[in-house]
């Protein structure tokens, strides 16, 4: 449709907000509250227009075919500039000072607007600061402009705060007379709210801190921030989250550190609010930089040695690197003959194999821009909330903008994600019968299958029967008396009454192998009005016992159902390595590690033979989630070796690493594009201009479903997963983010075993490994598993996990002496 915004015809979709029409076409509309992507709360009333001869505002106004829109008038810029000078009454003089000045948006519209002096006023209201762990809240700057109640509950999905009572004196009756109707409503509102935690007197939360990140003063903020650095003083550097897959779009915000210390710092990680959101590692995991002065000459021979004389066979890595370094490092495999070792890679590799075998394409089909369209999801397979923040957030984003539904496989239940909708439907299935759950997904939402599929999963079906209550009406006979004439007679009336009958009912049989009790009645009324569908299967599922099936399973559900299917890799650039190298199973003779375990380390953590840069301080590209090629950028400088100059050493000769990725092979979808070349910002409609996406190819798929075989597992199990704000060393590394290891567990799981936060237990497998560890309570866990982390490098986890996410141990309780 057309509309028409200070007489430019503006192209627009059915439902659109005015809002967001006029900032795709770069007409400014003025608003502090609304955030794209969002509900409308009409706090601010900034957006005030014309449409049509009526009064309405932009931010809830939807378009509609021959709509004129009006954005200045003379009344409508009086009651904005009455809006200002209400923002400005007792708003503290402290500018000089503020974190936000300098971008502030109240600044910014106050001369906009051009208020030039104060019209009104009221006594003001004491308003004592408060911090929330690592949020800083100072009510007396806050405008409850509510975007961060609105970005927490619409995109976060955890609704962690909202407005409380200000305490303030109520406005004078004659101020109704004196201020405009849209500003005297706004002043009264903000002299009753302020902002505060939904539940008790601090943060209940992930602390992801995109409340910070909305708040156009400076009343939220981060608390290690505050009052460190000017926002002028720092320069902002694109680049692309380095602790996770969304490799999400943000900026290091750098600055020198003093006049004697004039090292390059990083202050700040921000983001565009209005099109993408980070999670609590790439907001406050941003110094993980490898601090090397110097280059060691000798240690760098001595690597470049023992690679040349083949003194070295293997070499072990993981994800957290960039496509070039793994285009380098699969150069020195062709060139020596190494052998490849990343188990996290190998598996993922494996898994989209075997998923393009059975779907027919090379890669998967969903973005987190799917997801965050679609209108039904089903998560299978992750630890949504830690695995894959952002796909969370744009799984909550959809249940929430979309009045979407959804359901959460996964053995053990999340009280964040459940927490999404009243149409997030968390199911609790057995450790080990994912299988059956991607079974009856291909059953109940797969059409136009061959027979031999569609056979075997009708066999899963039977006939049963089953009790169910209903209301009827009945007609009834009784006696009454006439009061006047002392007669008798019969009446008829209807009567309702609850009855139970049993019907005859098909049931699945996959429901009792996962463990849970036929859930398709319910999950039929979640179906209700939905069209589009997406799916996200996660690490359990890439080294599953059963690993191939379930890769096959989903290739046929990406095929054969109206799911669009993501496959989320499950470190930075898992999906880089795995198209870009040829890994091997096991290592052969003495292992150079790459940020890994090694007879000689290269390590950007600063704990090997050789230094090498952290992800901060390198150029280069990563394969996202959404599978598009995304830039990343230097923050601090580096002064030591990089994998180039070994490469280098050794005859792969290259100026600079992003010399190769243009060289990026075009045969697994990559374009032969300079690094300078590749954009990473957002257009105003929020159409992402990052890197480029993957090309997919086709194949011929296999249609062939093996038959069921589910091996759940028994009680007392340990998973493998990392608490919120941790992904690896590097994450640990940063100081806002440091902490020691534990077993994570459940405050259900310390009672049932009468043991307490911080005590030590030991764990031992069926192998013999045994490890002693401090207990802690994580509130956001629920269940009887508890998990171990892989960020910490002091805690040796590893040897409980031989690829399954899930391992059998025993617990004992260690008493201290």
């Amino acid at each position: 449709m057309t509309i028409t915004i200070d007489q430019i015809p503006c192209q627009a979709t059915e439902g659109e907000f005015v809002l967001n029409v006029a900032r795709r076409n770069r007409i400014f509309i003025p608003a502090l509250c609304y955030i794209s992507g969002c509900s409308p709360t009409l706090a601010c009333r900034l957006c005030l227009v014309d449409v049509d001869g009526k009064r309405a505002y932009a931010c809830n106004a939807k378009a509609k075919e021959g709509m004129n829109v009006i954005t200045k008038t003379e009344e409508i810029e009086a009651e904005r500039k009455a809006i200002m000078q209400v923002y400005d009454i007792n708003h503290p003089l402290e500018c000089g000072v503020c974190d936000q000045s300098g971008e502030c948006e109240l600044q910014n519209y106050t001369l906009e607007m051009g208020v030039d002096h104060q019209a009104f006023a009221i006594q003001d209201t004491h308003r004592p600061a408060k911090t929330w762990g690592k949020i800083h809240y100072d009510p007396s700057l806050c405008i409850v402009c509510e975007r961060c109640i609105t970005v927490c509950k619409d995109k976060i999905g955890e609704a962690a705060l909202k407005t409380v009572p200000r305490g303030g004196e109520p406005l004078d009756k004659e101020w109704k007379e004196k201020v405009p109707k849209d500003a005297f409503a706004m002043w009264n509102k903000l002299q009753k709210s302020l902002i505060g935690p939904t539940q008790g007197e601090t943060l209940s939360c992930t602390f992801c801190g995109e409340c910070t990140a909305v708040c156009p003063v400076g009343a939220l903020v981060g608390t290690d921030f505050q009052y460190r650095a000017n926002a002028w003083e720092l320069t902002r550097i694109p680049a692309s989250n380095p602790h996770s897959s969304d490799c999400a779009l943000l900026y290091y915000e750098v600055r020198h550190k003093s006049i004697q210390h004039p090292q390059e710092t990083i202050y700040r990680v921000t983001n565009d609010i209005h099109f993408g959101t980070l999670s609590g590692a790439a907001r406050y995991g941003y110094d993980f930089e490898n601090t090397v002065v110097t280059k060691d000459q000798e240690a760098f021979k001595s690597v470049v040695h023992a690679l040349q004389s083949g003194e070295l066979k293997t070499v072990r890595f993981n994800s957290f690197i960039t496509n070039e370094e793994a285009f380098i490092l699969q150069k020195l495999k062709e060139k020596l003959g190494l052998r490849l070792v990343n188990p996290d890679a190998k598996a993922y590799q494996d898994f989209l194999a075997g998923f393009a075998s059975a779907s027919g394409k090379s890669l998967y089909g969903a973005t987190l821009e799917t997801l965050a369209q679609s209108d039904f999801i089903v998560s299978v397979g992750t630890a949504l909330k830690t695995d894959a923040p952002n796909a969370g957030y744009a799984l909550n984003n959809a249940l929430t903008m979309n009045k979407g539904a959804g359901i959460y496989f996964h053995p053990v239940p999340d009280v964040v994600v459940s927490g999404y909708s009243k149409n997030m439907l968390s199911v609790t299935h057995k450790v080990g019968s994912e299988e059956a759950v991607l079974m009856w997904l291909l059953g109940r939402f797969g059409r136009e299958m061959p027979a031999s599929i569609a056979n075997m999963l009708e066999g899963f079906l039977v006939k049963g029967t089953k009790e169910v209550s209903e209301v009827v009406k009945e007609v009834v006979t009784e006696t009454v008396v006439d009061e006047a004439t002392g007669e008798s007679k019969e009446v008829e009336k209807s009567v309702t009454k609850t009855v139970t009958k049993t019907v005859e009912v098909t049931q699945n049989t996959l429901w009792e192998t996962m463990g849970v009790e036929d859930l398709d009645e319910s999950i039929q009324k979640l179906l209700e009005k939905k069209e589009r569908f997406s799916l996200i299967a996660g690490e359990d599922l890439y080294a599953h016992p059963r690993a191939k099936e379930l890769s096959k399973l989903l290739g046929l559900i990406a095929r054969y159902t109206p799911f669009e299917v993501m496959l989320i890799p499950s470190q930075t650039n898992t999906l880089g390595v795995a198209l870009l190298c040829e890994l091997d199973e096991v290592k052969e003779g003495k292992v150079l590690g790459y940020n890994e375990k090694g007879d000689i380390v290269l390590s950007a953590l600063g704990k090997g033979t050789l230094d090498m840069p952290a992800l901060n301080q390198q150029e280069g590209t990563f394969t996202n989630m959404d599978k598009r090629v995304v830039p990343t950028n230097v923050a601090l400088p580096y002064h030591g070796y990089c994998l180039n100059d070994v490469a280098s050493a050794l005859g792969i000769q290259a100026a600079l690493t992003v010399d190769y990725t243009e060289q990026l092979p075009q045969d697994k979808g990559y374009e032969a594009r300079p690094f300078d070349t590749l954009p990473n910002c957002f257009a105003n409609d929020g159409t992402q201009l990052r890197g480029y996406c993957l090309h997919v190819s086709e194949c011929t798929p296999k249609e062939e479903l093996s038959p069921l075989h589910v091996s759940a597992l028994d009680e007392s199990l340990v998973y493998r997963a990392n608490p919120v704000h941790q992904f690896s060393p590097f994450t640990n590394k940063a100081h806002q983010l440091n902490e020691a290891g534990a077993l994570y567990v459940s405050l259900a799981f310390l009672e049932a075993k009468g043991w307490k936060d911080g005590q030590m237990v030991k764990l031992t497998n069926k192998e013999g490994h045994t490890l002693v560890v401090a207990m802690k309570a994580d509130p956001l866990w629920e269940g009887m598993i508890p998990y171990l982390p892989t960020f910490d490098t002091k805690l040796e986890t590893a040897p409980f996990f031989t690829g399954y996410r899930f391992a059998q141990v025993t617990f004992e309780g260690v008493s201290h002496e």
